[in-house]
């Protein structure tokens, strides 16, 4: 398995050798930039690559109100990928994992059938409890608070880390 996730032949592999894709689908719109262009780097070493789905809604509401339709957006997004699916929602009550933890997670959803994994990133108020209702895993990126542009590259990074301790490839090491 080389740095990009190709084995020998230049096959991409999943996160278990099969062809589990992943999905983010994430609320605002990344503009070129440091964060845009660490996303790029991370996820470009995804294989297969990353389908990254961004949405927005502009109008000014309430908090309570742009929570609602950002969910209704994000749903929007989810019901458009065909297949079985493990829904992960980033959200600060989250369970935190490690890198280890986080990979042996994404294999045990390969294991269990699911041919994509799909990645919900709120908006800065966080997720309606539509969305919340839809998770199949409810992850946190830790205690601390990240800005939503940052949070693509450190989930890219992740997942890129995961095929990499799935390899067997000495990119992670402990």
């Amino acid at each position: 398995m080389d740095h990009r996730g190709l084995d020998r032949a230049g096959r991409a592999a999943g996160v278990g050798g099969g062809v589990l894709k992943f999905r983010i689908i994430a609320v605002g719109r990344i503009k070129a930039g440091p964060e845009q262009a660490l996303y790029e780097h991370y996820a470009a070493r995804v294989k297969p690559a990353i389908v990254l789905k961004e949405v927005e809604e502009k109008r000014p509401l309430s908090s309570s109100e742009l929570k609602a339709r950002e969910a209704e957006l994000i749903l929007s997004a989810l019901a458009e990928s065909k297949g079985k699916r493990a829904v992960v929602v980033l959200d600060e009550r989250g369970k935190q994992l490690g890198s280890r933890d986080f990979a042996a997670r994404l294999q045990r959803f390969e294991d269990d059938g699911a041919g994509e994994i799909a990645f919900l990133i709120g908006g800065a108020d966080g997720h309606g409890e539509a969305v919340l209702a839809r998770a199949d895993l409810k992850l946190s990126l830790g205690a601390m608070t990240w800005p939503h542009m940052m949070v693509r590259a450190m989930l890219a990074e992740q997942l890129y880390r995961a095929q990499a301790i799935l390899a067997g490839h000495p990119y992670h090491r402990d």
